[in-house]
């Protein structure tokens, strides 16, 4: 393929520093002691009791040591002599089909030898009521035929919108819980309602007129480990989700600039944001109804250079990108990204941006098509993907600003450096803290 001359030309980038965050590393040590201390608080006033068939709803995040979390769930519902089954809570997720869901979870680590319990995987769901008159609510099936349903879940801030409670317990009632039917509900009614109203009210009333009775909330540090967790009893869900929320925002990870010429972000995938590319860190998010993210992060140009292996092939979230990779669109699934964005009703998130043939040359159509800015002033930063920002790779234009943040290292100096394929070798740690 040919492409304009200043695309085929050699280019010149400029230096790039290794920059390393010092976040807040606090986190929990033993998950075990942490979950079973927050199940004896609830579980007395819960009404489960010995002999009880209990439904515990996993999602498909890659919380921190979800799959010991979820084995100290089952043992101690075990210990109490309760029947705990394990049900797919992930709305589309998987291609929104029961064998895909349940392998989804056996990725996570979550399987029935692992967990010591059955996993139940069906996409059927029951209709159990209306909120605003007109939308329905539905709940799983399989957990409707238990006599108790739980879930555990992460709880943070959301990829779609800004409010007291986003990405939770009420959010895992409306969507995951609910299936793929649930999940479309709740995205297309959410165009009308507004999707933080629409969440309070169907996850609250969904509750109420279910078998839930608790959720096991997970809130992360910087570094993506598990800070707290905490038990939600069905009737506090708003207001102890609220505050948890409020804990999620302040420990999420952002980039400590506010205005970027170019955004390169090394993968995206639905295990490192629901989006694939979070916008509470990257700034861009453009369906209807989304809240604006621009007040976070206003990047020129952003690119992606690969697909994360844990997604499947779902790309959801490179129409936020302005330039991808031939990897990138090679790797693409676009049957199960199409399925998650027409779920979600996020049609933005699976076009299909520019497409270059290497890191290389993605890079650079990021540095020559802003106007005509001289390379060392371009304001560049390299990322990992939108989990892990502890480490990035910045350009020489950022390093006075760097060097007035109190919690930033600069530990190396170097070119940007590709290998003969032209893909980006410049190596950030997965995970420091």
């Amino acid at each position: 393929m040919r492409y304009p001359a200043f695309i085929e030309a050699d280019f010149d980038f400029p230096e790039f520093f290794r920059v390393r965050m010092h976040f807040d590393a606090r986190q929990i040590q033993d998950v075990n002691q942490a979950v079973n201390r927050e199940l004896d608080a609830v579980l007395p006033a819960s009404g489960i009791r010995p002999g009880d068939r209990v439904a515990v709803g996993v999602g498909s995040r890659g919380i921190d040591r979800l799959a010991a979390i979820v084995q100290a769930v089952c043992g101690r519902l075990q210990e109490l002599g309760a029947r705990p089954a394990i049900i797919p809570a992930m709305g589309s997720h998987g291609g929104a089909a029961a064998k895909g869901q349940a392998a989804v979870l056996e990725r996570l680590g979550v399987t029935e030898a692992a967990c010591g319990a059955p996993i139940v995987s069906s996409m059927e769901a029951a209709r159990i009521g209306t909120v605003f008159g007109e939308v329905p609510l539905y709940f799983a099936r399989d957990a409707l035929a238990l006599e108790h349903s739980i879930v555990v879940n992460r709880i943070k801030p959301h990829t779609k919108f800004i409010g007291p409670a986003e990405s939770g317990i009420l959010k895992m009632l409306c969507i995951g819980m609910g299936k793929h039917l649930g999940a479309v509900a709740y995205h297309t009614w959410a165009m009308k309602y507004g999707f933080f109203p629409l969440l309070k009210e169907m996850g609250g009333a969904i509750a109420a007129n279910s078998n839930f009775r608790f959720g096991l909330a997970v809130v992360e540090n910087s570094f993506d480990k598990a800070l707290r967790i905490s038990a939600v009893p069905a009737g506090r869900i708003f207001e102890d989700e609220a505050r948890l929320n409020a804990l999620a925002k302040a420990n999420i990870p952002r980039l400590p600039f506010r205005e970027l010429d170019v955004l390169v972000v090394e993968r995206i995938g639905k295990e490192i944001s629901g989006a694939g590319m979070d916008p509470n860190v990257t700034g861009r998010a453009y369906d209807l109804m989304e809240s604006d993210f621009s007040g976070i992060l206003k990047a020129a140009r952003v690119a992606i250079l690969n697909l994360s292996a844990g997604t499947g092939g779902n790309a959801i979230g490179l129409g936020n990108a302005d330039i991808i990779t031939e990897k990138v669109f090679q790797a693409l699934d676009y049957e199960t990204t199409l399925m998650n964005a027409l779920t979600s009703l996020s049609l933005h998130k699976a076009f299909i941006p520019v497409r270059l043939p290497n890191d290389r040359k993605a890079i650079q159509a990021c540095f020559t098509t802003i106007g005509p800015k001289p390379a060392a002033e371009v304001r560049a930063v390299i990322i990992r993907d939108t989990l892990h920002l502890s480490e990035f790779w910045a350009s020489r234009a950022l390093l006075d600003e760097i060097g007035t943040l109190p919690h930033a290292e600069i530990l190396a100096t170097a070119p940007l450096s590709f290998d003969a394929a032209g893909n980006l070798d410049m190596p950030l740690a997965s995970q420091t803290g």
